[in-house]
Protein backbone atom coordinates (compact mmCIF):
# COMPACT_ATOMS: atom_id res chain seq x y z
CA UNK A 1 0.00 0.00 0.00
CA UNK A 2 1.30 3.30 -1.14
CA UNK A 3 2.17 5.56 2.13
CA UNK A 4 1.50 9.50 2.82
CA UNK A 5 4.19 11.85 1.37
CA UNK A 6 3.98 15.33 2.99
CA UNK A 7 6.66 18.17 3.31
CA UNK A 8 5.74 20.07 6.31
CA UNK A 9 2.26 19.94 7.02
CA UNK A 10 1.12 18.99 3.95
CA UNK A 11 0.46 15.28 3.34
CA UNK A 12 -0.76 13.88 0.06
CA UNK A 13 -2.77 10.44 0.86
CA UNK A 14 -3.88 7.84 -1.04
CA UNK A 15 -7.18 9.22 -1.48
CA UNK A 16 -6.05 12.59 -2.71
CA UNK A 17 -3.64 11.05 -5.18
CA UNK A 18 -6.46 9.05 -6.56
CA UNK A 19 -8.70 12.22 -6.70
CA UNK A 20 -6.16 14.34 -8.27
CA UNK A 21 -5.86 11.81 -10.71
CA UNK A 22 -9.13 11.14 -12.06
CA UNK A 23 -9.22 15.06 -12.28
CA UNK A 24 -6.46 15.19 -14.47
CA UNK A 25 -7.38 12.27 -16.42
CA UNK A 26 -10.98 13.87 -16.64
CA UNK A 27 -9.66 17.41 -17.60
CA UNK A 28 -6.62 15.91 -20.12
CA UNK A 29 -6.65 12.80 -20.55
CA UNK A 30 -3.51 12.35 -19.41
CA UNK A 31 -3.49 8.52 -16.98
CA UNK A 32 -1.32 9.52 -14.02
CA UNK A 33 0.25 6.03 -12.14
CA UNK A 34 1.09 5.65 -8.69
CA UNK A 35 4.70 6.23 -10.22
CA UNK A 36 3.88 9.61 -10.92
CA UNK A 37 2.61 10.21 -7.00
CA UNK A 38 6.14 12.36 -6.14
CA UNK A 39 6.06 14.37 -9.46
CA UNK A 40 2.55 15.72 -8.47
CA UNK A 41 3.04 16.14 -5.21
CA UNK A 42 5.85 18.67 -5.74
CA UNK A 43 3.87 20.16 -8.55
CA UNK A 44 0.38 20.38 -7.03
CA UNK A 45 2.47 21.36 -3.28
CA UNK A 46 3.84 24.78 -5.65
CA UNK A 47 0.02 25.62 -6.50
CA UNK A 48 -1.21 25.07 -2.75
CA UNK A 49 1.62 27.43 -1.87
CA UNK A 50 0.44 30.51 -4.19
CA UNK A 51 -2.93 29.77 -2.83
CA UNK A 52 -2.42 29.60 0.65
CA UNK A 53 -4.42 26.36 0.69
CA UNK A 54 -3.03 24.27 3.58
CA UNK A 55 -4.45 20.73 2.52
CA UNK A 56 -4.98 19.01 -0.68
CA UNK A 57 -9.11 17.94 0.53
CA UNK A 58 -9.65 21.72 0.33
CA UNK A 59 -7.65 22.14 -2.81
CA UNK A 60 -9.96 19.35 -4.07
CA UNK A 61 -12.66 21.43 -2.83
CA UNK A 62 -11.34 24.26 -4.91
CA UNK A 63 -11.50 22.62 -7.90
CA UNK A 64 -14.74 21.16 -8.09
CA UNK A 65 -16.59 24.63 -6.85
CA UNK A 66 -18.17 26.50 -9.92
CA UNK A 67 -15.11 29.15 -9.66
CA UNK A 68 -13.07 26.28 -9.90
CA UNK A 69 -12.13 26.40 -13.46
CA UNK A 70 -9.14 28.81 -13.89
CA UNK A 71 -7.41 26.67 -11.17
CA UNK A 72 -8.64 23.17 -13.10
CA UNK A 73 -6.51 24.93 -15.98
CA UNK A 74 -3.59 25.64 -13.60
CA UNK A 75 -3.72 21.83 -12.31
CA UNK A 76 -3.17 20.84 -16.13
CA UNK A 77 -0.30 23.38 -16.94
CA UNK A 78 1.26 22.07 -13.55
CA UNK A 79 1.03 18.38 -14.19
CA UNK A 80 2.08 18.60 -17.77
CA UNK A 81 5.54 17.45 -18.63
CA UNK A 82 7.34 20.15 -21.01
CA UNK A 83 10.68 18.38 -21.95
CA UNK A 84 11.77 19.87 -25.23
CA UNK A 85 14.41 21.13 -27.24
CA UNK A 86 15.30 22.42 -30.65
CA UNK A 87 16.15 19.81 -33.03
CA UNK A 88 15.09 17.37 -30.45
CA UNK A 89 15.08 13.99 -32.60
CA UNK A 90 16.62 15.09 -35.75
CA UNK A 91 16.40 12.46 -38.08
CA UNK A 92 12.89 13.25 -37.93
CA UNK A 93 13.56 17.14 -39.38
CA UNK A 94 16.37 15.44 -41.78
CA UNK A 95 13.47 12.80 -43.24
CA UNK A 96 11.28 16.14 -43.47
CA UNK A 97 13.94 18.48 -45.07
CA UNK A 98 15.16 15.32 -47.51
CA UNK A 99 11.78 12.69 -48.34
CA UNK A 100 8.69 14.75 -47.71
CA UNK A 101 9.39 18.05 -48.95
CA UNK A 102 11.27 17.80 -52.16
CA UNK A 103 7.89 15.52 -53.40
CA UNK A 104 5.32 17.30 -52.02
CA UNK A 105 2.93 18.26 -55.02
CA UNK A 106 3.72 21.85 -56.82
CA UNK A 107 0.09 22.26 -57.94
CA UNK A 108 -1.44 24.64 -55.67
CA UNK A 109 1.79 25.13 -53.20
CA UNK A 110 0.00 24.68 -50.25
CA UNK A 111 1.77 23.34 -47.02
CA UNK A 112 0.13 22.40 -43.99
CA UNK A 113 2.30 21.13 -40.65
CA UNK A 114 0.89 20.49 -37.49
CA UNK A 115 2.84 20.48 -34.02
CA UNK A 116 0.41 18.48 -31.62
CA UNK A 117 1.86 19.34 -28.37
CA UNK A 118 4.19 21.71 -29.33
CA UNK A 119 5.22 22.51 -25.60
CA UNK A 120 7.45 25.92 -25.30
CA UNK A 121 7.64 26.21 -29.21
CA UNK A 122 10.97 24.61 -29.64
CA UNK A 123 9.39 21.92 -31.90
CA UNK A 124 7.75 24.30 -34.72
CA UNK A 125 10.23 26.84 -34.91
CA UNK A 126 12.48 23.80 -35.44
CA UNK A 127 10.02 23.12 -38.70
CA UNK A 128 9.64 26.71 -39.40
CA UNK A 129 14.12 26.40 -39.48
CA UNK A 130 13.83 23.31 -41.42
CA UNK A 131 11.24 25.37 -44.42
CA UNK A 132 13.26 27.96 -44.73
CA UNK A 133 16.61 26.10 -44.95
CA UNK A 134 15.11 23.38 -47.91
CA UNK A 135 12.73 25.17 -49.56
CA UNK A 136 14.24 28.15 -51.21
CA UNK A 137 11.11 29.48 -53.04
CA UNK A 138 9.27 29.14 -49.39
CA UNK A 139 8.02 32.70 -50.35
CA UNK A 140 5.71 31.36 -53.34
CA UNK A 141 4.08 28.58 -51.39
CA UNK A 142 0.82 29.00 -48.84
CA UNK A 143 2.69 27.90 -45.96
CA UNK A 144 1.66 27.72 -42.18
CA UNK A 145 3.03 25.88 -38.83
CA UNK A 146 -0.15 24.92 -36.59
CA UNK A 147 1.29 24.29 -32.84
CA UNK A 148 -1.02 23.64 -30.37
CA UNK A 149 -0.46 22.65 -26.48
CA UNK A 150 -3.18 22.07 -23.64
CA UNK A 151 -0.92 24.43 -21.18
CA UNK A 152 -1.61 28.07 -21.85
CA UNK A 153 1.34 29.14 -20.40
CA UNK A 154 3.04 26.70 -22.82
CA UNK A 155 1.35 28.57 -25.74
CA UNK A 156 1.98 31.74 -24.37
CA UNK A 157 6.13 31.10 -24.41
CA UNK A 158 6.08 29.80 -27.57
CA UNK A 159 4.27 32.55 -28.97
CA UNK A 160 6.50 34.74 -27.38
CA UNK A 161 9.77 32.73 -29.03
CA UNK A 162 12.06 33.97 -26.45
CA UNK A 163 14.16 31.33 -25.19
CA UNK A 164 17.83 31.25 -22.81
CA UNK A 165 20.96 31.62 -24.87
CA UNK A 166 21.84 28.14 -24.03
CA UNK A 167 18.97 26.51 -25.55
CA UNK A 168 19.63 27.05 -29.40
CA UNK A 169 22.84 24.93 -28.65
CA UNK A 170 21.67 22.35 -31.05
CA UNK A 171 20.80 24.79 -33.67
CA UNK A 172 22.99 24.77 -36.74
CA UNK A 173 25.24 27.64 -36.99
CA UNK A 174 23.57 29.10 -40.77
CA UNK A 175 20.24 28.70 -38.83
CA UNK A 176 21.23 30.33 -36.21
CA UNK A 177 22.78 33.41 -37.90
CA UNK A 178 19.53 33.32 -40.35
CA UNK A 179 16.88 32.96 -37.88
CA UNK A 180 17.98 34.15 -34.41
CA UNK A 181 18.55 37.43 -32.82
CA UNK A 182 20.43 37.99 -29.75
CA UNK A 183 18.68 39.74 -27.23
CA UNK A 184 21.34 40.21 -24.81
CA UNK A 185 23.93 37.47 -23.62
CA UNK A 186 21.71 35.27 -21.72
CA UNK A 187 18.43 35.81 -24.38
CA UNK A 188 17.57 35.05 -27.63
CA UNK A 189 14.74 35.57 -29.85
CA UNK A 190 13.35 33.67 -33.08
CA UNK A 191 13.03 35.95 -35.76
CA UNK A 192 9.42 37.27 -37.48
CA UNK A 193 10.55 35.12 -40.40
CA UNK A 194 9.99 31.97 -38.40
CA UNK A 195 6.97 33.46 -36.39
CA UNK A 196 4.85 34.50 -39.61
CA UNK A 197 4.75 30.72 -40.39
CA UNK A 198 3.68 29.49 -37.18
CA UNK A 199 -0.07 29.74 -35.26
CA UNK A 200 0.33 29.27 -31.72
CA UNK A 201 -3.13 27.58 -30.04
CA UNK A 202 -4.45 26.70 -27.30
CA UNK A 203 -6.47 22.86 -27.52
CA UNK A 204 -6.76 19.72 -25.53
CA UNK A 205 -6.42 16.71 -27.94
CA UNK A 206 -9.22 15.09 -26.79
CA UNK A 207 -11.58 18.11 -27.41
CA UNK A 208 -12.97 18.72 -30.46
CA UNK A 209 -10.67 20.47 -32.82
CA UNK A 210 -11.81 23.47 -34.52
CA UNK A 211 -9.34 23.12 -37.59
CA UNK A 212 -10.30 21.30 -40.95
CA UNK A 213 -6.66 20.24 -42.23
CA UNK A 214 -6.08 18.43 -44.13
CA UNK A 215 -2.29 17.98 -43.30
CA UNK A 216 0.76 17.33 -44.95
CA UNK A 217 2.36 16.14 -41.73
CA UNK A 218 1.54 15.90 -38.44
CA UNK A 219 3.85 15.65 -35.47
CA UNK A 220 2.93 14.33 -32.24
CA UNK A 221 5.52 13.51 -30.41
CA UNK A 222 5.72 12.03 -26.38
CA UNK A 223 2.04 12.96 -26.07
CA UNK A 224 0.39 9.63 -26.39
CA UNK A 225 2.76 8.00 -23.91
CA UNK A 226 0.71 9.74 -21.40
CA UNK A 227 -3.16 8.16 -22.83
CA UNK A 228 -3.96 4.37 -22.73
CA UNK A 229 -4.39 2.23 -25.11
CA UNK A 230 -8.19 3.00 -25.94
CA UNK A 231 -7.76 7.00 -26.23
CA UNK A 232 -4.33 6.58 -28.22
CA UNK A 233 -6.44 4.36 -30.78
CA UNK A 234 -9.31 6.80 -31.11
CA UNK A 235 -6.03 10.08 -31.39
CA UNK A 236 -4.55 8.19 -34.12
CA UNK A 237 -7.40 7.57 -35.82
CA UNK A 238 -8.41 10.99 -35.83
CA UNK A 239 -4.60 12.51 -36.95
CA UNK A 240 -5.21 9.89 -40.03
CA UNK A 241 -8.73 11.57 -40.63
CA UNK A 242 -6.62 15.06 -40.78
CA UNK A 243 -3.63 14.11 -42.93
CA UNK A 244 -3.74 13.85 -46.78
CA UNK A 245 -3.66 11.14 -48.49
CA UNK A 246 0.46 9.57 -47.93
CA UNK A 247 0.43 11.81 -45.36
CA UNK A 248 2.98 11.65 -42.55
CA UNK A 249 2.81 10.99 -38.65
CA UNK A 250 5.69 11.71 -36.29
CA UNK A 251 5.63 10.28 -33.34
CA UNK A 252 8.14 10.25 -30.14
CA UNK A 253 11.18 7.62 -29.56
CA UNK A 254 9.12 5.54 -26.55
CA UNK A 255 5.76 5.68 -28.89
CA UNK A 256 4.35 3.03 -31.92
CA UNK A 257 1.32 2.40 -33.71
CA UNK A 258 1.65 -1.48 -33.22
CA UNK A 259 -1.81 -3.24 -32.40
CA UNK A 260 -3.20 0.45 -31.94
CA UNK A 261 -3.43 1.88 -35.24
CA UNK A 262 -3.69 0.25 -38.65
CA UNK A 263 -4.56 3.33 -41.20
CA UNK A 264 -0.36 3.89 -41.17
CA UNK A 265 2.97 1.78 -42.36
CA UNK A 266 5.72 2.22 -40.59
CA UNK A 267 8.65 4.03 -42.30
CA UNK A 268 10.82 3.44 -39.53
CA UNK A 269 12.44 5.45 -36.54
CA UNK A 270 9.43 6.71 -35.26
CA UNK A 271 7.85 7.77 -38.93
CA UNK A 272 4.41 6.59 -40.28
CA UNK A 273 2.85 7.20 -43.12
CA UNK A 274 -1.01 7.28 -43.76
CA UNK A 275 -2.40 4.28 -45.88
CA UNK A 276 -5.64 5.14 -45.64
Amino acid sequence: MLQDRSVGDVPLTEADFDAISKRVREASGIVLGSSKRDLVYGRLRRRLRVLGITSFAKYLSMLDAPEGAAERVEMVNAITTNLTGFFRERHHFEYLERDLLPHLPRQGRRLRIWSAGCSSGEEPYTIAMTLHRSMPDLHAWDARILATDIDTEMVSKGAAGVYPADRIAPVPAELQRAHVHQLDGSTVRMGDDLKALIAFRQLNLLDSWPMRGPFDAIFCRNVVIYFDKPTQRALFDRFADMLVPGGHLFIGHSESLFRTCDRFRHLGRTIYQKLR
